[in-house]
């Protein structure tokens, strides 16, 4: 269970970080599919939750809630260790705090330039 939850995890920050470039890009192609209301109240909703997170100084539910399956011990295999690797890095919580803002930022500054529509 503890391993579903790190693999959700994953994609759901795939998710955030992924569909910025794919939206300036599909924007960029005049892909219809990025201006799509709900792929963009989504995108902006996850931003802004995980800015708030930090701001807040909340610890991710998914994380939480991993860590307590997990119990204090850590015996993940290869690709787990990896995925966990690439999702938490050893930083100041200021650090974080920073890019997520930023982020954020950029996403709503997309928002304006590349409004969504509604089909």
């Amino acid at each position: 269970m503890a391993d579903t939850l790190l693999y959700l995890h994953m994609l759901f920050v795939a998710f955030v970080v992924g569909a910025l470039p794919a939206i300036w890009i599909g924007a960029y192609l005049r892909h219809r599919r990025v201006r799509s209301i709900v792929l963009r109240s989504a995108h902006l909703a996850a931003i802004l939750f995980v800015t708030a997170e930090s701001l807040l100084g909340i610890a991710c539910p998914l994380t939480v809630w991993e860590d307590a399956l997990r119990g204090n011990k850590s015996e993940l295999g290869f690709v787990q260790r990896w995925v966990r690797e690439l999702l938490f890095w050893d930083l100041p919580a200021w650090v974080f705090i920073l890019l997520y803002c930023g982020f954020a930022l950029l996403v709503i500054w997309t928002w304006v330039r590349i409004p969504p529509q509604r089909r």
